[in-house]
C-alpha cells in the first residue's frame, strides 16, 4: 500500500482542482476564462452547497427518493445530535440492510453524514440540514396546490426581507412570474373560450390572494433605506406588475359577459351548449354513449366504375351547357319559417314590465325586507326561470345598454343585481333550489337583501 504525506495530498487536491478548472474552461470561448464571467462567481462560491444537492439528486429517481427518505428520518430525531448505527437500524428497519448501507455510504462519502470515529456515532452535517430545509419549503408549497406558483417565491422574498434584506435576484424571479401570469391570463381572455376563461379566472383569484399578502412586503422594501437602487427598482416593477394583475378583473368580467350574451340555448329546455360540453367532459367513456344507438350495422351501397363515369359525364355536360348558354338558375321562393319567438318575446316584455315596477317600497310583507330574487323569477317553468336568470348579468351592462331591443331595455333598468355563494331551498314544483340573490334599486343597499 502506498503512503501519502500531507504535502502529497495537497498536491493531489491541487491537481484535481486544476482538472476541474480545465474542464470548466472548455465551456467558454478560448479568449475567456471562468474568472472573466461575473455571473459565475456567486455560483462558484456556492459550490459546496451545490455539491450537496448533487449528492442527493444524482442518479435515478428511486435512488434520490431513498436518500431523501433516509436523511429526513435521521434529521427528524432532534433530541440527540448524534445517532449510533443501532439507532439508525431501528429507525429504518423497514429497509433492506444492503440498500440502507448503500445510502449511508453515499451520504457519508459526500459529507452530508459525518462519522465521528472517537464516539462511534453519526452526525448530521449543517449543510445537510440547510438543503433539507429548502426542500421541505418546496414540498410544503406543492402541498398547498397553488396553481399560480407564486407562493414559494413570495415566501422567500418575505423571509429574506425579515432577516436582513432581500436580493435583487429573488425579486427578479417574482417579477418574472407575475409577468408570465399576466400574459397567460391575457391569452386566455383573447382565446374567447369559456372553459379557458373559467380556469384562468380561478388561477387569477389565487394569484391575487398572494399579491394582497405580498403588498406589505413590497411596500417595506421600497421604504427600506438600506436597500440599493437596483432593489428599489425591482420592487417598484413588482408593484406595477401587481397592479396590472389586479386590473384584469374587469377584462375577465367583460369577456364572460360577452360569452353569456352569445350563449346558445337548446330550445326551451333551459340548457345551453356549455352545459352539454361540461356534461360530456365529465364522462369517462364517450364511446359508450353510442351503445344501443344503432340497432343495425351500416350497409354501404357500392357502384361500378362505369356507373361513376356516366354520372360524372352527365353532371359535367349539364354544367358546361349552362355555362355556354349563360342560363341563370331559376329563382325559388324563400321557405316560410314560423315565428317561434312570439311567445318568448311576449314573456320577456311581461317580465320587463314587472322589473320596471321595482322600487324602494318593494318589500316582503312577511319579513319587511326586500323581496328575494325568486319572487321575480317565479312562478314559472324551469325553462322560463332559467331564461330569466340568464339575463340578469346584463343589468347595468354599459355596452348592452347602448344597443336597441328588449335586452338593452333590461340593461338600462335602474337596478342592481347582487348574489351570494349559497343556495336557498324552495317549495316550487319546478325549481328545487335557487341562489340567494336580490334585485334592488340603485339607491338602496343590499345588506338586508339576504338572510
Amino acid at each position: 500500500m502506498q503512503n501519502f504525506d500531507d504535502e502529497s495530498i495537497v498536491r493531489i487536491e491541487d491537481d484535481l482542482s486544476d482538472q476541474n478548472d480545465l474542464s470548466l474552461k472548455s465551456y467558454f470561448k478560448s479568449s475567456l476564462t471562468p474568472d472573466d464571467v461575473v455571473a459565475l462567481a456567486p455560483l462558484r462560491r456556492a459550490q459546496p452547497m451545490l455539491q450537496a444537492f448533487t449528492a442527493l439528486f444524482h442518479g435515478g429517481i428511486n435512488s434520490v427518493l431513498m436518500r431523501l427518505l433516509v436523511l429526513r428520518e435521521l434529521t427528524a430525531d432532534v433530541d440527540s445530535p448524534s445517532l449510533t448505527r443501532a439507532d439508525i437500524n431501528a429507525k429504518l428497519g423497514y429497509l433492506e440492510p444492503e440498500a440502507l448501507e448503500t445510502v449511508l455510504t453515499r451520504l457519508r462519502s459526500t459529507g452530508l453524514l459525518v462519522w465521528d470515529a472517537s464516539q462511534s456515532v453519526y452526525r448530521i452535517a449543517p449543510m445537510a440540514r440547510n438543503v433539507l430545509a429548502a426542500i421541505e419549503s418546496l414540498i410544503q408549497v406543492e402541498q398547498q396546490e397553488d396553481p399560480s406558483e407564486v407562493s414559494y417565491m413570495l415566501t422567500q422574498v418575505a423571509g429574506a426581507q425579515a432577516v436582513g434584506g432581500v436580493s435583487v435576484e429573488q425579486l427578479h424571479h417574482l417579477l418574472g412570474r407575475l409577468i408570465e401570469l399576466t400574459e397567460e391570463f391575457s391569452d386566455a381572455i383573447a382565446s374567447g373560450s369559456e372553459f379557458q376563461l373559467r380556469t384562468a379566472q380561478q388561477k387569477w383569484h389565487t394569484a391575487c390572494d398572494w399579491v394582497e399578502k405580498g403588498s406589505q412586503i413590497i411596500h417595506a422594501i421600497t421604504n427600506d433605506s438600506r436597500a440599493d437602487s437596483a432593489t428599489h427598482r425591482a420592487a417598484q416593477a413588482i408593484g406595477r406588475a401587481q397592479s396590472a394583475l389586479l386590473n384584469m378583473q374587469g377584462m375577465f368580467s367583460r369577456a364572460l359577459n360577452q360569452i353569456e350574451r352569445q350563449r346558445v340555448h337548446l330550445g326551451q329546455s333551459g340548457l345551453s351548449t356549455t352545459d352539454i360540453k361540461m356534461w360530456l367532459l365529465q364522462r369517462d367513456d364517450l364511446a359508450s354513449l353510442a351503445d344501443g344507438a344503432l340497432s343495425h350495422p351500416v350497409a354501404p351501397h357500392f357502384i361500378t366504375p362505369s356507373e361513376m363515369i356516366d354520372v360524372a359525364e352527365s353532371e359535367l355536360l349539364s354544367h358546361r351547357n349552362s355555362a355556354v348558354l349563360g342560363v341563370l338558375p331559376t329563382g325559388e321562393n324563400a321557405p316560410s319559417i314560423a315565428n317561434d319567438n312570439s311567445e318568448a318575446l311576449l314573456e320577456l316584455d311581461h317580465w320587463l314590465d314587472l322589473l320596471s315596477k321595482i322600487d324602494g317600497k318593494s318589500v316582503d310583507p312577511a319579513t319587511n325586507k326586500p323581496k328575494p330574487l325568486h319572487d321575480y323569477l317565479l312562478p314559472a317553468s324551469f325553462a322560463i326561470a332559467s331564461y330569466r336568470a340568464s339575463l340578469l348579468p346584463l343589468i347595468g351592462d354599459a355596452n348592452e345598454a347602448s344597443l336597441q331591443g328588449a335586452t338593452a331595455t333590461l340593461a338600462r333598468l335602474p337596478l342592481s343585481f347582487d348574489s351570494k355563494d349559497k343556495m336557498r331551498k324552495l317549495s316550487d314544483p319546478h325549481i328545487a333550489a335557487i341562489s340567494v340573490a336580490s334585485l334592488l334599486p340603485l339607491d338602496v343597499t343590499t345588506d338586508d337583501a339576504h338572510e
